[in-house]
């Protein structure tokens, strides 16, 4: 019994560490997309676009996530590399619908959301992320 805690604390740390790497690379991929750095936009200047996109995207990765080590392997390095990968391809998505609907609308969206006033295209990106999340989520059952 204390084998199976131990095994499962490791593999809780292990996907917890997996869960990290790519939510701070969801942040970076924000980052990029929007003018300025991001951590000033939402802590210091209280941008709700900005606030609203990075919180879509950690959203879209937990779901990606949960879902694939709810469905992983009992192997763990398996379910670690599948989790990676959905992560991954989830990221790569979610910004792929950025840059859709950033080349489908009027201007810039990565100028919309530095803005200080709530823009409809934060939602509709927003909302693509978590679209996307919930897809690529159906997908891995």
């Amino acid at each position: 019994m204390f084998q199976q805690l131990i095994s499962g604390l490791s593999a809780a740390v292990a996907y917890g560490v997996v869960g990290a790497v790519l939510m701070a690379l969801g942040y970076v991929l924000v980052d990029l997309a929007t003018p300025g750095k991001l951590r000033d936009l939402i802590w210091v200047h209280r941008n709700a676009n900005a606030a609203i996109l990075l919180v879509s995207g950690l959203l879209g990765v937990g779901i990606i996530l949960t879902t694939a080590i709810a469905a992983s392997s009992d192997q763990l390095v398996l379910g670690l590399v599948g989790t990676l990968s959905y992560g991954v391809l989830g990221l790569i998505l979610m910004g792929l619908s950025f840059l859709l609907i950033d080349a489908l609308t009027p201007g810039k969206l990565g100028d919309e959301l530095s803005t200080p006033t709530i823009h409809p295209g934060t939602w509709v990106s927003a909302v693509a992320h978590v679209v996307i999340a919930t897809i690529i989520a159906a997908a891995i059952w």
